[in-house]
């Protein structure tokens, strides 16, 4: 029994320590919390997003504001949730990528100040998400937006594992030690799959475009990763972020084409 008390306390205080490290949700402090392991709780970190996000937007459609103007406010709250944490570092990624010598990259990308391509990248996730938030169908808009998050950043655990980290040290460095076995990979794929399952039995006239969500998902999740380690050679806690971002956006945008 007490074994069991102290893996839920250990579980919880990891969970906190997620919530505090990947978004600006406020919370009190709890003694004993430990980030060296957050990243394995990220998926779920997600499912909490998306949750907050949704609610936002429901109450917005019950006061009758217009689907563009409800999905600009929902993705700007997307970005305030996290802190634009994942975003910063998409944008940091775009400007290291676009500098010719490779060996100037990894400094480009520590530089605090955001360059045009970071600007531009920037732009263009917030527009593709708005976009296809404003063109999805309006009885499947709050599955993409949960699946969408999920996924970002199942896709996040599954670049840490799979490439190495191009810096001894860094702001993502712990997660390459955290992370270091496909089985770290279960816990998100399993609550994915799970959540995709429970819509599918809710919503059978959805049979054909939930299920098709975790095909995308799995894809894009591994060609974002295997992407910026093509371009990169490796990864950093920039392009983890990197990760999410083009994940998310990617993905919401292939459920309108579903």
């Amino acid at each position: 029994m007490t074994t069991i008390c102290q893996w839920c306390k250990d579980l919880w205080l990891s969970f906190v320590s997620s919530i505090i490290f990947y978004t600006s949700i406020p919370l009190p402090y709890i003694e004993g919390l430990n980030f060296k392991r957050v990243a394995r709780l990220a998926p779920v970190v997600g499912l909490v997003i998306a949750m907050l996000l949704l609610l936002i937007d429901i109450g917005l459609t019950l006061l009758y504001v217009p689907t563009f103007t409800r999905s600009v406010l929902v993705v700007a709250l997307w970005v305030y949730i996290t802190g634009g944490l994942h975003l910063d570092g998409a944008m940091d990624t775009a400007d290291g990528l676009a500098v010719t010598n490779p060996e100037r990259r990894l400094e480009v990308m520590a530089d605090s100040a955001t360059g045009a391509f970071g600007a531009m990248a920037g732009v263009l996730i917030l527009l593709l998400k708005t976009a296809a938030l404003t063109d999805l169908n309006p009885q499947n808009r709050w599955f993409a937006i949960i699946a969408a998050c999920g996924w970002g950043r199942w896709a996040q655990v599954l670049a840490i594992l799979r490439y190495s980290y191009l810096k001894p040290t860094g702001k993502g460095a712990f997660h390459k030690e955290a992370i270091n076995s496909p089985f770290d990979l279960l816990p998100g794929l399993l609550l994915l799959l799970a959540i995709t399952t429970l819509t599918a039995l809710l919503h059978p006239q959805n049979l054909t475009f939930v299920p098709f969500t975790v095909l995308a998902g799995i894809t894009l999740s591994f060609i974002t990763g295997a992407w910026f380690n093509y371009k990169l050679g490796g990864h950093t806690g920039d392009t983890y972020g990197a990760v999410v971002e083009w994940t998310e956006a990617l993905f919401l945008c292939s459920m309108t084409i579903i």
